[in-house]
Parts: structure tokens; sequence; C-alpha cells
């Protein structure tokens, strides 16, 4: 039975830290005025709070293109800031705040996160953290699962190009996505179980339901998944990008990806499904090293320059880059790889700015500085 071609419609969702522009510190109670007003500033948009007081979520209508997600993304870039702006809050897009303690911080007053907290405890209570998702519409669910076993083996690659989260309490973590550390101390988390058809994966979710465990599918929070909402795989690993080129290229990459693997699907061949920890040793050396790592090509098998594997990629998808109409945003990966990604230019700051004299906590102030304006970057709002 053939499979009808997806639409490769994209969907990006970001989410957001609220800093305090005076003190630099996480705004601990902001408005409940800025989500309002952004709602009604960004009809068509979705903008949502997130389980801390202190984040903000938003998300992209339905993109047919790379080029309408960047103007979606860019008016909720410009608008949320605005709207932050106006109460002496600014807008920072990367996945950790660089001191704040989560001891301090509130979780939002909505149903389904009193549930998470009850749940979780004081495994969610820390999740001061934020990641950005992409959503690409593959709409027949069996193609969707296969999609899912195979493009599992990139997810490491993607994870090094968005690492924006090298600080964890005000001290260097050694990481370069400490987001994941925190994430990972939820269930349900890491690279996604391989399932042969839907049928399967429905069973599973099913079985988890059934016995309590949880409500519905959103409540897997795999490295991707299928859209417990939408007919998408979404992709959920990345840090979210302080600079929105860099995320623009990431998501199309992404798309490029789950069209490369359909496309080897209609030509009868697929993309090697290699094991579950192998893959999740290469998602450790991204989370640890980022693009400055040697991921494991598991064909040879040895360890490879992040930015020559992510090279092969942009080669291996560059039909896909043509036929998406998005070649120049991934082409852009390569700079990422050049100058670093977020978490890269953060530590050059912290390391230069202390070197020259600056206490630990100046220099920490001087990469909240960085990192907001990097989020509003050539975005007028």
């Amino acid at each position: 039975m053939s499979i009808k071609e997806p639409t490769f419609t994209i969907g990006i969702e970001e989410e957001y830290l609220l800093v305090d522009l005076e003190t630099r510190e996480l705004a601990i109670e902001p408005p409940e005025e800025i989500l309002s007003e952004c709602e009604a500033r960004l009809p068509g948009h979705i903008v949502t709070p997130e389980f801390l007081r202190s984040q903000i979520e938003v998300g992209t209508c339905i993109c047919r293109n790379i080029g309408e997600a960047r103007a979606a993304l860019t008016e909720l870039r410009g608008t949320t800031a605005a709207v932050a702006r106006e109460y002496g809050l600014g807008l920072m897009a990367a996945s950790v705040h660089p001191f704040a303690d989560w001891h301090q911080l509130k979780h939002t007053p909505k149903e389904r996160y009193d549930i998470i907290a009850r749940d979780m405890q004081a495994t969610v209570r820390r999740l001061m953290i934020c990641g950005m998702h992409v959503h690409c519409a593959i709409e027949d669910p069996e193609l969707r699962i296969d999609l899912m076993n195979q493009a599992s083996y990139f997810l490491p690659h993607l994870l090094a190009l968005s690492t924006s989260s090298p600080f964890w309490r005000g001290e260097v973590s050694g990481l370069k996505s400490y987001r994941i550390s925190v994430f990972d101390g939820l269930p349900r988390t890491g690279v996604p179980d391989r399932f042969e058809s839907w049928g399967e994966y429905a069973r599973f979710t099913d079985t988890l339901v059934e016995a309590g465990a949880f409500e519905d599918a959103s409540k897997l929070w795999w490295d991707m998944r299928p859209s417990a909402k939408f007919p998408t795989l979404e992709m959920r690993l990345c840090d979210v990008c302080p600079l929105m080129e860099d995320a623009l290229a990431i998501a199309a990459l992404y798309s490029c990806i789950l069209r490369m693997l359909y496309r080897l699907r209609r030509s009868n061949q697929r993309w090697r499904i290699y094991p579950q920890t192998l893959v999740a040793e290469n998602r450790w050396i991204a989370q640890r090293f980022g693009v400055e790592g040697k991921l494991i090509d598991f064909g040879i098998p040895a360890p490879v320059p992040a930015g020559e594997l992510i090279e092969e990629i942009i080669t291996l998808t560059a039909e896909d880059a043509a036929a998406l109409g998005c070649e120049a945003e991934v082409a852009h990966a390569r700079e990422i790889i050049r100058r670093g990604a977020s978490a890269d230019r953060q530590l050059a700051l912290y390391q230069a700015s202390v070197g020259a004299g600056d206490s630990p906590r100046d220099a920490l102030i001087k990469v909240v500085d960085q990192v907001l304006q990097e989020t509003v970057s050539g975005i007028e709002s």
C-alpha cells in the first residue's frame, strides 16, 4: 500500500525566560497581564504559560515553509519582547538562566501543572529550563512511527547545534546543555522507544493510560514523539536558541532529515536503526561538548567531529532542502559550527570577563545581557 507524500508543514514552539531588566534575575511573579496582552496582540499564534511563572511559551501557526516560519517567529519574539519591556522585563531565549536558583521560583497555578507538581515533586520543582520543539507534519500515522524510529539517530546532531545552557545556579556546569540533565530527572524522557507499527504504539500508550500512569500521550516527554494533538512528528530535544537564525536552521534541517528518510523509503531503502543505548551515547556527547565534540559514526565505528557529521547531513539532504525551499537556512548550520552555538559564546564571554577582573556574578550578568540582546537581534518589535 502506497503512502501519500507528507506535506512537511512545520510549526515551532519556543519557551522563554522573563528577566528583570534591573537585577537580571528571573522574574519570580511576572504580571499576569503580560500573557493576556501577548494573546491579544498575536491572534492566530499560540501564547501560553509554562510550568514556572518565570516562563512563557509561544508557538507559530501551521507554516507551509520555512519562510512562513521565519515571519511567524519574528512576530512572536518581537511582540512578546515588546510586551515584556512594558513591564520592565526582558525576554531570554536560552535554556537556563545562568545564576537563578530554582528554590525561589513558583509554578503556574493551573490544573495540569498542579498535577505535575504533585506527582513529580522535587524533580519538577527544579525544572528551570526552556526548550525548542519543532513539529513536522507526517499525516500518515504508520509513516510517523517509521520515521520516528529512523530519525532518532540524528537528534544528537541537532542538539549539538542548539546548546545554550552551560551554567547552573551560578556555576559553570561543564556541560553545553545542562538543561538535558535536569529534564532527564523526569520519567518517560530520553531517546524514544522503537515500535513496529502505529498499532503497537497505540497499545503502548493505552496500557499506560489504563494503568493510571498518565491521562494521555502528551506526558510522554521523549526527545521525539508523535504529537498528541497534531498529525506531526515533534522533535523536543533541542535547547532554545538565542539567535533566531540558529533556531530556523535547526528546524529546517530537521524537516529535511524527515523528507530524506521518506524519500529513501519511497525507493525501498531506509536508514539503519541503531540500539537506543548507542544513540543515547551520542546524545550524551552532544550534551557534554556541543559542536566542539566528536560524535560517534556507528557505521565505522569511530568518533568524528560534529561539524563533519553535520556537513554530511547537509549533503545528504541537499535535494530535500531544495524541495522544501530552505537551502539558506540549512546552510546556516555551517555558521553555527564555525562560530559556535550559544553555549560556546556564553562561556567565551564569561571567561573573558573573569579574566579581565570581573567577579563571577558580574560576568554572568554580562552573559544575561548578551542573551537578551541576541534574542531580539534583527527583530523589529
